[in-house]
């Protein structure tokens, strides 16, 4: 079993940044493919970015690349999302998910946060 928790979410302004954490518990978070997906009421849950589990290649949704950047602490057993130059339609709740293996789709995962919301400011 592994446990997620996100921190780091609040209220930005358009342009500005916020960095994202996931703090794992229960098992070594740098065997499982990672990622952080989105939501926003009456929305269907949208991947951000995600690191594959051995390599840590990294994978970004269109609308956040050359923005958001996903990294990985071992040390800390912990998954950072820096997001840069944030913009309104960057809001939304804020999820880090853990699985065997690192894909869009939400059902790759087995592990879930209880998320964090992001407020863009216009």
């Amino acid at each position: 079993q592994v446990q997620l928790v996100e921190s780091g979410g609040g209220l930005v302004q358009a342009g500005g940044s916020l960095r994202l954490s996931c703090a794992a518990s229960g098992r070594t978070l740098s065997t499982y493919g990672v990622a952080w997906f989105r939501q926003v009421p009456g929305k269907e849950r949208e991947f951000v970015a995600g690191m594959s589990a051995i390599y840590a290649n990294t994978y970004y949704a269109d609308s956040v690349k050359g923005r958001f950047t996903i990294s990985r602490d071992n040390d800390k057993n912990t998954v950072y999302l820096q997001m840069n130059n944030l913009k309104p339609e960057d809001a939304a709740f804020y999820y880090c998910a853990a699985g065997r293996v690192v894909g869009y789709n939400p059902r790759n995962y087995n592990y879930w946060g209880r998320g964090t919301q992001v407020t863009v400011s216009s």
